[in-house]
């Protein structure tokens, strides 16, 4: 039977879209505020995130892709009340830079541009209403998440720089001094002097702009920053040592009937059962990750209901990731 398929990729135009399931709560984009209510911390996990907090120190989180290193930091903001988690992706070419704001130079000349040519060239007896036509700078630069993390506040803001495994050599190095100072300036603003008390910066969240006074930003609450890895490379000593160090390993039974629970309900884990054990009975040479047993859960459970084919959706589900063959 195959009264699973939405598309079956031979009949007219139909609506059979309407026949879908609600999405699994990994996928459900109706449910982002509440990203990391289900995820389940180990003891090891809840005590070097404690130590984290006590001291005021990043907390570098290694392990393999699908062990839930970003979900903890969504748990961690959720359980304490601290508002989303800003969160900064890295890649090769991300800066120090990037994570603190961004000034789009070229887009504040066009704005000035177009207003002079509304408003008529003006002559040289004019230059103080040229002053008057500049864009307010303002509109033109927006703190990054590592930026806004640092603005000054009651509570600390949870800060998730996810893949730190993959930037640049220098940038780890480069991040030292902001995390030992919890400050940094914005020269464009500096430059400003006192004209800069009424610039409003826009932050990397949907938060309110904010004044920074003196273009200087200086943090009231160190941020609680999550640093995940893949362990792809090494890092300084020198960093490590201004980190405190986590590293996540595979889930073992006890714990992936915790999560499927969490996530599915109690009342598919006799499904599950078989494909918990296939997961961990693995060969140490494949990399599968928890989200794949997830999805694998949920398909033999919307399979069965629809009469589907269970066995080839699962083999493609669980495929070993080191592997595109």
């Amino acid at each position: 039977m195959d009264d699973w398929r939405i598309f079956r990729g031979q009949e007219k135009p139909h609506d059979r879209i309407d026949d879908l399931p609600d999405p699994p709560s990994w996928r459900d984009y109706s449910q982002k505020a509440r990203r990391g209510e289900r995820y389940r911390p180990s003891e090891e996990e809840i005590k070097m995130v404690n130590a984290a907090l006590y001291l005021r120190r990043p907390l570098l989180i290694t392990g393999k892709p699908g062990t839930g290193k970003s979900s903890l930091a969504h748990a961690v903001a959720r359980e304490l009340k601290l508002g989303p988690v800003l969160v900064w992706p890295i890649n090769t070419r991300s800066t120090l830079q990037e994570g603190l704001y961004r000034y789009d130079a070229v887009g504040r000349l066009q704005a000035a541009s177009l207003a002079q040519k509304q408003t008529g060239t003006p002559k040289p007896t004019q230059s103080r209403s040229t002053k008057a036509q500049t864009p307010d700078i303002g509109q033109f630069l927006r703190l990054g998440p590592l930026g806004t993390a640092l603005l000054p506040g009651k509570r600390p803001r949870v800060l998730l720089i996810d893949e730190i495994d993959k930037s640049d050599i220098d940038l780890p190095n480069d991040l030292l001094h902001v995390f030992e100072e919890g400050e940094f300036e914005i020269p464009e603003l500096v430059r400003l002097g006192q004209e800069a008390k009424g610039v409003k910066v826009r932050p990397a969240d949907e938060g309110e702009p904010v004044s920074i006074p003196g273009g200087r930003v200086r943090s009231t609450a160190f941020p609680i920053v999550f640093l995940t890895s893949n362990g792809e490379r090494e890092f300084p000593p020198a960093f490590l040592r201004r980190c405190l160090q986590l590293r996540i390993n595979a889930p073992d039974e006890q714990r992936l009937m915790a999560i499927v629970k969490a996530h599915l309900g109690e009342e598919v884990l006799a499904e599950a059962a078989p494909l918990i054990t296939r997961f961990l009975n693995a060969p140490k040479s494949e990399v599968l990750a928890t989200d794949q047993l997830l999805n694998a859960v949920y398909m033999v459970t919307r399979l069965k209901e629809k009469g589907g084919d269970q066995k080839n959706v699962i083999d493609s589900l669980l495929k070993n990731l080191r592997s595109a063959s």
